[in-house]
Order: structure tokens, then C-alpha cells, then sequence
């Protein structure tokens, strides 16, 4: 498509992929940019199908999402479909006021959560299927992000297809794997309660789209989606946001990685293991953390049994432009995950052309590549191996700049958000065919 095309947008009825536009109701229960991957894929996967020509409405709960502008007539829209917010900043687990409480979801939502379970999938996807029943007819069809409440099972009017990234049953485990007594491993069965009904409800989804061949595979061993339903369209960066700035400097020993402070799944501990290691050698090695530091925990613990205190910094409520100028300006990014159903940080770091140290956890490898061809891979939870990847990085320019470049290119020829959308799109087509087509039996079957 020419610039003049994508500024003037698509002919009037006419999609990108030559076909009608579609209406997208796009559902996310936690939709902000800044508190996840799903956030992050409702932003730019909205976009990117609003400038192919369909027009998009994303209906999701607090934190709301954040929706870009584009160069089209109709842009994404968002219509807010509120839950009693309950675990807000800076007052996570609060009761509601009387006066707050609206029907009969508002209660089961704050029960639940007071018995220790977590509630939102459940709760807006009862939220979601009144929404819908009440706007029966329009829309062409009905996207869920990774809710996989009991709500979506109704008729709602439309086909139904679901995006899961990756089964939540794999950060169960690893919860209940680091989980020190008991008492903890109750707590996590509880909170984790709600992966029981998404099962449930996985196995009766016509169409499943993940981001990956490994989180495919996990969804039909974990979840018992049967393998022919479910379809890998890779997500991407935005590679015009992310991409390298030679006029931004490298700051020596810096190293930078996304990650949730004391999340098991995202293995920042055996990073500051490994940057503790690293430091013996090389003093100027330091980390940037994009994310919340936890004040206890394993993670907390560690930095100060290895007296990084003035190594490693936290930033969170950061702009996307300076997200991107940290980025670019550590010598090294890392991802040290146990397991990723795609990874993002990956894909915009290399993006940028910042070298990547990454592990082999899930999909990662899709993602990153080959070892010594886009990016360094180590094993999961190996401080060690972790420790001597950064130090060969940050101690060898010609192989930062080498694989720098070839991670750029590896996300441009594989990870674009245009590419996800259209091969998004693709599958609303089929699922939109597929429901057709068994209306037409039923019919058929009625005449006979």
C-alpha cells in the first residue's frame, strides 16, 4: 500500500484485504498497556486492524485500555464496561461502598474475592454477554482477549473468536512450584481457581488464536483444546516506535529487561543473581528493571543479600518514547523468563537493535532466534549461564552490533503488528464463513 493509501485509508467499503470492512467488538477485562502483554495487544492489534479499514470497538474494564489515533476515518473506539475495580492502586483487595454495588456480578465479585479468588474473567464476561445481548446484530464479530468466562458460551449474536497468549495453568505451577509452605500453596489453588472454568470454557470455543507454535501446543496439552481449532498468528512491535537511534548513546554496563518484580514466571531473581555474579568481574554492569519494585519478597530479599542496592533500578509510569530511549541505550537487553507464550520485550528490544541475552523458556526461541545468530540463549533459571551471556555481551562490541542488526531484521520479516492484523482478520472471515455455513445446514436440515 502507498503512503498516500494509508493516509486517505481504504475506499469506502472496502477493507485492506479487498474484502467488506468488519464490525469487531474487541472484549479485554484488563486492557492498560502498562499492567500487561494483553493490554499491549489490544492497543496495537486495535490499530492496526482500524487502518486495514474495519472499524473496531474494544470493550473492556479498568484498568481501561489505551487506544491509539490513527490515519483513518474511524479510528478504534473504546466503550467501558466497568468492574468494581478492586484491586486499583493504591488500595489493592478494597471493600466496596454500599452505594457501590450495582446487581448481583458486583457481589459475586467482591465474595469471591474475599474467599481469595480471583474473579474478573468470570465476572466480566457476564458483564460482556448483557452488553451484547443488548446491541444483538452489530457486530460482525466477537473477539475475546484471554477472558474465558462461562458468560461468552451464550449466543451473542455473532461467532466468537478467542486470542489465549498462553494457559494460565502454566503460572500456576510455577507459583505453586516456588511456594515455600502450605499455607502459600493454598493461597495460590484459591486465587488460581479461576483456571478451572477457563478450561471448561476453552474446550468449547470454535476458534482459538495464540502467538506462538509453543503456546499452541501448551493449549491443547494444558486446557484440551483440540489441535484443529487452534490457529498461531504471531504479534509484533511497533517497529516504527522501536527502532534503533544512533544519536541515542550507549551507556556502559547497562542493562535493561521488562519484568514483574516478584513474579515467578519472569525469573528476575535468577537476573540479580546473575548480574551479582557478573559485577565480580565487571563493576560497571548494571540493570534497569521496567516495572514495580516489590518491597518484600525473594527478589527484594536477593538484592540485598548481594548488596546491589545502588545496581539495580526500577522504573514504572514511564512514556512510550522513553521506554524506547531506555532501550536503546543499554548496551543489553534481557528477557530471563522461565516461560513466555511470545514475549514482547524480545521482539521491541531487538527491534531497537539492542543485542539480546534471552532464555529458551517457551516461546522465546520463536521469537529471538538462533543462538549466535540474532541473540544469546540460555537455559532457564541459570544464573550462571545468564551471567556469562551479559559478560561476553558487554565485553564484545563487534558482536553486540552484529547481533543487534540481525535481531532488526528478524522483527521486520516476522513481527509486525500490520502482519497480525491481517492474519486476525483472516480468521474473523473463516469463523464468520464457518457460522454461516452451519445456519445454512440447519435450514437445510428444517426443509427436508
Amino acid at each position: 500500500m502507498t503512503a498516500e493509501a494509508i493516509v486517505a485509508g481504504p475506499r469506502a467499503g472496502v477493507a485492506a484485504d479487498g474484502d467488506r470492512p468488519l464490525r469487531i467488538a474487541l472484549l479485554t477485562y484488563k486492557g492498560n498497556p502498562f499492567c500487561g502483554g494483553q493490554g499491549v495487544y489490544v492497543r496495537h492489534l486495535s490499530r492496526e486492524l482500524a487502518r486495514l479499514g474495519h472499524r473496531v470497538e474494544v470493550i473492556g474494564a479498568q484498568p481501561y485500555p489505551v487506544l491509539d489515533a490513527v490515519d483513518v476515518l474511524e479510528g478504534p473506539t473504546l466503550t467501558e464496561l466497568p468492574s468494581l475495580d478492586l484491586y486499583r492502586h493504591p488500595d489493592p483487595f478494597r471493600t466496596p461502598g454500599r452505594g457501590e454495588y450495582r446487581d448481583w456480578i458486583d457481589a459475586l465479585e467482591v465474595s469471591t474475592m474475599w474467599t481469595g479468588g480471583f474473579p474478573e474473567p468470570l465476572t466480566f464476561s457476564l458483564r460482556a454477554r448483557r452488553h451484547l445481548a443488548a446491541r444483538r446484530g452489530e457486530f460482525d464479530v466477537i473477539h475475546d482477549n484471554q477472558t474465558l468466562g462461562y458468560g461468552l458460551l451464550a449466543d451473542l449474536g455473532a461467532p466468537l473468536v478467542t486470542t489465549i497468549h498462553h494457559p494460565i495453568t502454566v503460572d500456576r505451577q510455577l507459583e505453586l512450584d516456588a511456594a515455600q509452605d502450605w499455607r502459600r500453596r493454598a493461597s495460590v489453588r484459591r486465587w488460581y481457581g479461576f483456571t478451572r472454568m477457563q478450561k471448561r470454557v476453552a474446550r468449547r470455543l470454535p476458534s482459538v488464536l495464540t502467538v506462538s507454535g509453543s503456546s499452541k501446543q501448551e493449549i491443547v496439552e494444558h486446557l484440551g483444546v483440540r489441535q484443529d481449532r487452534v490457529h498461531v498468528v504471531h504479534i509484533g512491535a511497533d517497529t516504527d516506535l522501536f527502532s534503533p537511534d544512533p544519536a541515542v548513546a550507549e551507556i556502559p554496563g547497562r542493562i535493561v529487561t521488562t519484568s514483574s518484580a516478584d513474579v515467578p514466571l519472569k525469573g528476575l531473581i535468577h537476573l540479580v543473581e546473575a548480574l551479582a555474579k557478573l559485577r565480580t568481574e565487571n563493576p560497571q554492569a548494571h540493570l534497569v528493571v521496567v516495572g514495580r519494585r516489590a518491597e518484600d519478597g525473594p527478589v527484594a530479599q536477593a538484592i540485598e543479600r548481594y548488596g546491589l542496592q545502588d545496581a539495580i533500578e526500577f522504573v514504572k509510569g514511564i512514556t512510550d518514547q522513553e521506554l524506547v530511549d531506555l532501550v536503546r541505550g543499554a548496551q543489553v537487553a534481557c528477557v530471563p523468563s522461565l516461560y513466555e507464550g511470545f514475549s514482547l520485550p524480545a521482539a521491541e528490544a531487538m527491534a531497537t537493535g539492542t543485542p539480546l541475552v534471552a532464555t529458551t523458556g517457551g516461546a522465546i526461541p520463536e521469537v529471538a532466534g538462533t543462538d549466535g545468530e540474532t541473540c544469546l540463549a540460555v537455559e532457564p533459571g541459570d544464573a550462571g549461564a545468564l551471567a556469562a551471556a551479559l559478560g561476553r555481551l558487554l565485553g564484545d562490541p563487534g558482536l553486540r552490533a552484529r547481533l543487534g542488526t540481525a535481531g532488526r531484521q528478524r522483527v521486520l520479516a516476522r513481527f509486525t503488528w500490520r502482519q497480525a492484523a491481517i492474519g486476525t482478520a483472516e480468521h474473523y472471515r473463516a469463523a464468520i464463513a464457518a457460522r454461516a455455513g452451519l445456519g445454512a445446514a440447519a435450514v437445510g436440515g428444517g426443509r427436508r
